[in-house]
């Protein structure tokens, strides 16, 4: 969907677009071309879900994992094909050969007149085979063949041979044990909590850039009404200065005064009023997939919350907020994951490094019947034709009577084996390197949890300190004014006192929207931007926010697989 949701589309009215902070956070969610790419990294991922349940040793790469499937080499010497996923195989074929004769009598035709011996053969063969989590290998063979030839040494002519084999093989060091038969499994589903919490991040950072984006929109147009005011104040005084010129009570200096004052004001009204527009625009991108949308291209935003001192939202003490931090910074959970990963793989690369011993088993059994002629020795001699074939062959195969039994252990020792030494040793570089970066991203937290909390502090004073300098100079430039209608001011002073009460006006307004992205940001460095706006990972990765819901791709409050959600469809999932 690259479209606008249907709650953009409601919220325009008459080329206007009322906007409240929760709207402009959840329009973020469904629209946000950034969590729009991000949303498919969890679904990705449940792919290499799937393909490490099949027993593959490779995997697929998700943003945020430094390890997408284990590099041992286990029971690398193994003849088999490890794969979870049974193996069924069936053939059948017929075939018809002339064999040329050279000599009738030793090829057991008994005869002069043939020079070649015909057979038929035709076979029906099937086979089960499958690897499982412990490495264990398990098979199983039925293969029936029946023949006939023109040959007459053969005692039975047509003759149906058929055998019933079952073959195990265990490893026994490299590659024993479930954990090492699991590990790439172990390491997918990690891999998707980490896709998990990337899009958290990623959820954070859009949400947190939307405040952000909505409080200079905020900002910016109380600017241009502070700038228009000043701007309709100098009118004013220009206006009042010119007719005093013109009765003879000013002098022409600050007549200009006056005028300069206007062109000042309306020059910053201008950039004001440009400004605007920039931050309205730079909204747009955040909340719509689509900015150029007909709707949406020259519509107005109107933010309907305006900044204000905000409740207190710190923590207890520093350690307290460091603590929090910790445990819901998504980029610490997903390094956590990976030495999770790192683990597994060290362990496994240590276990590659052993020989590979192998059990394995063997057990056959065989039938064979056909048509055959029988001479009966009692008199009068007469010659008897028996007439046996598949059923036969099969009771003699499930009745034991031609039985093969076999095991057999085998050792293959590598030399020197580097290769897997090489990979032991990366495997067990990679676990330090990523316990460093584990350290230095929690070195890094606390840093960004200490400036947030800092620049939160210092905004809450900076506001009283700015509604208490506002209230002052209007105050001083109310009592300006007056003192200047009754003559005992200059226009000089009044334009002076104007200036510094736009300057203070703004800088209110600007110390109100910095405490509310303060406010934004120490979340953000906390890790609590989602449970504040009332969001989950799921609302983004829906497109849809629904404020009762928990999670688009969740059942019953579960994050779940694409796999789980058509399960759950009427029609068994055929959509």
């Amino acid at each position: 969907m690259l479209t606008n949701s249907q709650r953009l589309d409601q919220l325009v009215q008459d080329g206007k677009l009322q906007l409240s902070l929760q709207d402009a956070v959840e329009l973020a969610l469904e629209n946000s071309m950034d969590i729009a790419v991000q949303r498919y990294y969890p679904w990705m991922a449940d792919a290499g879900i799937l393909l490490a349940n099949s027993g593959s040793t490779g995997g697929f790469g998700t943003p945020g994992a430094t390890i997408a499937a284990s590099s041992a080499a286990i029971n690398p010497f193994a003849l088999t094909i490890t794969t979870f996923d049974p193996l069924i195989q069936s053939s059948a074929g017929v075939a018809f050969i002339a064999t040329p004769v050279n000599n009738p009598f030793t090829s057991g035709n008994g005869s002069t007149d043939l020079t070649s011996v015909l057979s038929h053969s035709t076979q029906f063969n099937n086979s089960y085979s499958q690897t499982f989590e412990t490495g264990t290998n398990f098979s199983v063979a039925w293969d029936n063949t029946r023949s006939s030839s023109t040959e007459g040494a053969n005692l039975l002519n047509p003759a149906v041979t058929s055998n019933l084999q079952f073959s195990f093989t265990q490893p026994l060091l490299n590659g024993f044990g479930i954990a090492m038969g699991t590990r790439n499994i172990r390491i997918a589903k990690n891999n998707r909590k980490i896709a998990d919490w990337a899009f958290a991040a990623q959820a954070i950072t859009t949400i947190t850039n939307t405040i952000t984006a909505y409080w200079e929109l905020v900002y910016a147009r109380e600017n241009v009404k502070v700038n228009k005011q000043a701007v309709t104040v100098a009118e004013k005084l220009y206006e009042d200065n010119k007719k005093q010129l013109e009765i003879g009570s000013l002098a022409p200096l600050d007549v200009t005064r006056s005028e300069s004052e206007v062109a000042t004001d309306t020059q910053n009204f201008i950039l004001a009023q440009t400004v605007q527009l920039q931050d309205e625009q730079t909204l747009k991108n955040y909340i719509s997939k689509d900015p150029l949308a007909a709707n949406m291209i020259n519509v107005e935003i109107i933010p309907t919350d305006l900044p204000a001192q905000p409740a207190t939202v710190e923590a207890a003490s520093f350690e307290d907020a460091l603590k929090e931090a910790f445990a819901k910074r998504p980029e610490l959970q997903e390094e956590a994951l990976n030495l999770l990963n790192a683990e597994i793989d060290v362990k496994a690369n240590r276990n590659a490094l052993l020989p590979t011993l192998a059990l394995g088993g063997f057990y056959e059994s065989q039938g064979l019947a056909g048509n055959s002629i029988v001479t009966n020795p009692t008199p009068p001699p007469a010659t008897i034709l028996t007439q046996q074939g598949f059923t036969t062959a099969q009771s003699q195969i499930f009745h034991n009577q031609f039985p093969e039994y076999a095991g057999q252990l085998t050792l293959t020792l590598p030399l020197r084996n580097r290769a897997a030494q090489a990979e032991y040793a990366h495997a067990i570089l990679s676990q330090r390197q990523l316990q460093t970066i584990e350290r230095q991203l929690r070195n890094a937290a606390l840093l960004d949890v200490r400036n947030a909390y800092i620049a939160l502090t210092q905004d809450r004073a900076q506001v009283a300190a700015a509604v208490k300098a506002r209230e002052l100079q209007q105050q001083t430039f109310d009592a300006e004014q007056k003192k200047y209608q009754l003559g005992a001011s200059t226009v000089y002073t009044v334009i002076q006192t104007q200036r510094d009460l736009i300057a203070a006006q703004g800088t209110e307004i600007r110390a109100l929207a910095n405490i509310e992205e303060a406010k934004a940001n120490y979340e953000r460095a906390l890790g609590r931007t989602l449970e504040v706006n009332h969001v989950t990972v799921a609302d983004g990765k829906s497109g849809e926010v629904e404020r009762d819901t928990l999670i688009p791709g969740t059942l019953h409050g579960k994050v779940v697989g694409v796999d789980d959600i058509f399960k759950t469809l009427p029609d068994g999932g055929q959509r």
